[in-house]
């Protein structure tokens, strides 16, 4: 029976009580008694309580739709999808949501693929250009620098020494930024010396990186090992920038399911109950692209008052990949 049919059905059979009750030998005083309004009063309490428990079953389910609506978030699959419950109406609308919400959810896949193609794409011709054009140009200058230094006067020799110093730094954090924009490492020797070397970029005089990977990973196509690459460059530079971290363990290991798991632990201040940036938001893209499960939260062994109880970065790739593989 529909949804329509039952809810009339509904309010005509509280109807047809209140016509039976009308034309009935009950009668009303004028003025009403007190008896009379006792029994009064008390008919419409059971009129109106059995029409509200009546209503609340036959729309149950569009209440848990409601809730399955709310808790829809495309960058997590299969998070918001409703139990069918009920049957007619009910059932074909709850069967459409999770239709329109799988359409979705490859939509979104996709125009995710494209866009972090295109991205990569931008990354590489950036880097190319900071290495090819900005790097030659300042090769050049510290050339020119060094020229003028060996010939200029003694008063004018330490500040062109100061500018061939300024000129080389500023040399190698292009070098270093083309670097990150361009995984040349992942592409000639593959992901684990990437990662090694992700490793030492970031290990400073207050930061310290120690990671364990496994040799021997399922193999991985070209794809998984560029998104893994990035959510651990991801998880180290906010572990770098915004968590106050002292140490940060990269880790790269094999499950009993097959899956491959990256684990990025800090122990910084920990992300609490801050909403998702754009950086764990750019993690979960990438994730979704290649069908990985991401998940973001406190350490393991933190306690829940501790000031500082560290974040955990987390991701499982599906092993099932056809190409590629450590190297």
């Amino acid at each position: 029976m529909s949804l329509y049919w039952r809810i009339f059905l509904l309010n005509a059979a509280v109807l047809v009580v209140a016509v039976l009750l009308f034309f009935g030998p009950v009668t009303v005083s004028t003025p009403v008694l007190f008896g009379e309004a006792v029994v009064l009063l008390a008919g419409l309490a059971a009129m109106l309580v059995a029409n509200a428990a009546l209503l609340r079953i036959g729309l149950a389910p569009l209440a848990r739709l409601s809730r399955a609506m709310t808790a829809v978030d495309l960058l997590r699959p299969g998070s918001g999808a409703a139990p069918i419950a009920g049957a007619g109406e009910m059932a074909e609308l709850t069967t459409s949501f999770n239709a329109m919400l799988a359409r979705l959810e490859a939509e979104r896949a996709t125009s995710s693929a494209r866009a972090l193609s295109a991205q990569e794409a931008e990354r590489q011709r950036i880097a190319r250009e900071l290495h090819d054009e900005v790097g030659q140009t300042l090769t050049a200058v510290l050339l020119q620098l060094k020229y003028a230094a060996d010939r200029a006067p003694e008063e004018l020799r330490e500040d062109l020494h100061q500018a061939q110093e300024t000129t080389r730094a500023s040399l190698d954090e292009i070098r270093r930024i083309a670097r990150r924009l361009r995984p040349g490492l992942l592409e000639e020797l593959g992901l684990h010396s990437a990662l090694r070397a992700l490793a030492a970029e970031f290990t400073t005089g207050s930061l310290t990186v120690r990671h364990v990977l496994a040799p021997g990973l399922p193999a991985l196509d070209d794809a998984a090992e560029l998104v893994l690459y990035r959510v651990a460059q991801e998880a180290l530079t906010n572990a770098a920038r915004h968590a106050g971290a002292a140490e940060v363990e990269l880790r790269l290991s094999h499950r009993p399911d097959g899956a491959v798991r990256l684990l990025v632990r800090d122990d910084g201040r920990g992300i609490g109950g801050a909403p998702e940036g754009a950086g764990i938001q750019g993690m979960r893209e990438r994730a979704l692209l290649i069908g990985a499960e991401l998940t973001v939260g406190p350490a393991a062994g933190g306690a829940s008052g501790d000031p500082r109880p560290g974040t955990d970065v987390r991701m499982d790739v599906p092993a099932a990949r056809p190409t590629g593989g450590d190297r």
